[in-house]
């Protein structure tokens, strides 16, 4: 979908950009090759080009900071079928305050569609150990993490940089047109979680930190398999809402109509 997006250039908006590929410049090499485009002045077309022959070449090095920097957050899931591959999901859970307040994160649930693990506090939940796990990713999926989880594990942590592109979900479900949190979306997406914690939501995760500090392990057990049913999920939410949004552009009809 990235070489398709012409929202990277200043000035170009989803209208706009239908408008191009209306006229049948659906990536940025026909952008580039075309002498003209409508409505755009040669001037800007000359500044255009040269951005997205950089923009070229920084996919083919597939660097994430450059598209970090240059694409809109709220675009960001447009480079989803991009870095996929190196994507991370991350999910924390909290004592139910917040960081000003006495708060703190309890567990941080990480999985890049192989394997899921997890950064306790009091075991291994470290400011080292959360940049080792981030380190060689270049895609970051969350939900409501851009205003919660990244923010909370800043406050904590400030010297943990997340400055690769973000794809949050929760923003994206609101897009198309979902309501409620991530149960539910869950449940609208055909989603099946883990029969041991079918129906708990953040309040029960709290609860369950404190059994924990009390010396229940079997909370704490229930505690890790709720994290990891958090996390292990976005990548299949990921994957429903990036095919939605997509079609939500309207470039299958192009794309479909020039094969």
């Amino acid at each position: 979908m990235i070489k398709n997006t012409f929202c990277i250039l200043n000035g170009i908006g989803e209208r706009l950009e239908r408008r191009l590929w209306r006229q049948g410049i659906l990536t940025w090499g026909d952008f580039i090759e075309r002498d003209t485009i409508d409505p755009i002045s040669p001037e800007k077309k000359a500044l255009f080009d040269s951005t997205l022959r950089d923009a070229s070449t920084e996919l083919e090095r597939r660097n994430p900071l450059y598209f970090a920097k240059h694409i809109k957050r709220r675009e960001h899931w447009r480079l989803y079928d991009v870095f996929k591959g190196d994507a991370l999901c991350l999910d924390i859970e909290t004592n139910g305050f917040l960081p000003d307040r006495g708060g703190y994160v309890t567990l941080i649930g990480l999985y890049d569609g192989y394997d899921w693990r997890y950064l306790m506090a009091g075991e291994n939940l470290t400011a080292e150990n959360l940049k080792r796990e981030l380190s060689g990713y270049k895609y970051l999926i969350t939900y409501y993490g851009s205003s919660f989880d990244i923010p909370f594990l800043q406050r904590m942590f400030p010297d943990v940089r997340f400055e690769i592109p973000h794809f949050d979900l929760c923003f994206a479900a609101r897009k198309l047109g979902f309501k409620g949190g991530l149960k539910r979306l869950e449940s609208e997406l055909g989603i099946v979680r883990d029969l041991s914690v079918q129906g708990m939501d953040g309040y029960d995760a709290v609860r369950l930190w404190e059994f924990s500090r009390r010396g229940s392990k079997e909370a704490l057990d229930l505690l890790i398999t709720y994290n990891r049913e958090d996390t292990i999920n976005l990548f299949e939410i990921a994957e429903s809402l990036y095919s939605m949004l997509r079609e939500s552009t309207g470039i299958e009809e192009f794309v479909n109509g020039n094969s």
